[in-house]
């Protein structure tokens, strides 16, 4: 199948990989950032559109609502060069609000649209084992399928309503963050009271307190290795679409605001940059002690 896929970033650079692995062609739209790596491995088109009229499927995988917008519907966008019967999906996090509007544009010019966010940071992208939340209709997710399978391991139809695979990433980014943010807690915590975080760590492995935050984050926190798989200014941007639309649904997310304002400490220190799991630098501020140093 000819593939478009537009947002080569830390997570769509490898999903694209494993596409063409699985025996697609790729096209991808012209950026000064392309490297010659994957200059030589895609097809370079000169930009959207035109990735839209070589292909049968345009994969979108950008940072942010308004990232998704201006590549649909800017100039020389997908909307553009759109033919009835060609499917767009949009794996990237945006608002569920937003996705509504952008499928309903879509749908008009006869062409199907999922959307398809995904769970599992740069990892889960270079493994092939994402977590893939679809909404869209069924008959669309069935000829979708075989492109999830080539980039993820847990794949869920959440809904035929178009937004339902947006709201399920919602509710997940609200649970990794208070996780995060939890682990965090834990190891300052323990750490300032003179424990050895790292077999605080191990010992909580073992129990209740388990999570695969724990194992992966919980790491990066007493390692100091924060280096993104998933920058704090992107979950930020999540929690943003979580409070949203909790507000259009006049539900309270008081620990959801929490620790969007802990993310909000990070990037005002000048930490977006880093790996989400870096949220840990707030609670260190507010305690005057780092996890693993003395004292």
């Amino acid at each position: 199948m000819k593939i478009g896929f537009i947002g080569l970033g830390i997570m769509g650079r490898p999903m694209a990989g494993h596409l063409q692995a699985a025996g697609h062609q790729i096209n991808v739209p012209d950026r000064a950032s392309l490297t010659p790596d994957i200059r030589s491995a895609f097809s370079v088109q000169p930009n959207a559109a035109a990735v839209t009229r070589e292909s049968e499927v345009v994969i979108l995988m950008l940072p942010d609502t308004p990232d998704v917008e201006q590549v649909l519907f800017g100039q020389d966008g997908v909307a553009e060069a759109l033919r009835p019967g060609q499917l767009v999906i949009d794996m990237s996090s945006i608002s569920p609000t937003a996705t509504r509007s952008f499928a309903d544009k879509i749908s008009e010019k006869g062409c199907e649209y999922l959307d398809a966010p995904v769970s599992g940071g740069e990892v889960g992208a270079k493994q092939a084992s994402l977590t893939i939340m679809v909404g869209g209709p069924a008959k669309a997710f069935e000829r979708a399928l075989p492109l999830f399978q080539a980039m993820g391991k847990n794949i869920t139809l959440i809904g035929e309503e178009n937004g339902a695979g947006q709201t399920c990433k919602v509710a997940n980014q609200i649970v990794v963050a208070l996780t995060i943010e939890a682990v965090a807690e834990a190891l300052v915590f323990a750490s300032k009271a003179g424990a050895d975080p790292a077999k605080v760590r191990q010992a909580l492995m073992g129990g209740l307190a388990t999570s695969r935050i724990l194992e992966l984050h919980g790491e990066r926190m007493i390692k100091r290795t924060f280096d993104p798989g998933f920058r704090i200014n992107l979950h930020q941007k999540d929690l943003n679409l979580a409070l949203q639309s909790a507000r259009e649904l006049g539900v309270a997310l008081p620990n959801t605001a929490s620790a969007q304002q802990l993310f909000s400490a990070c990037v005002a220190a000048g930490h977006g940059g880093l790996d989400h799991s870096g949220l840990v630098k707030a609670l260190e501020a507010m305690a005057s002690h780092e996890v693993g140093s003395v004292g």
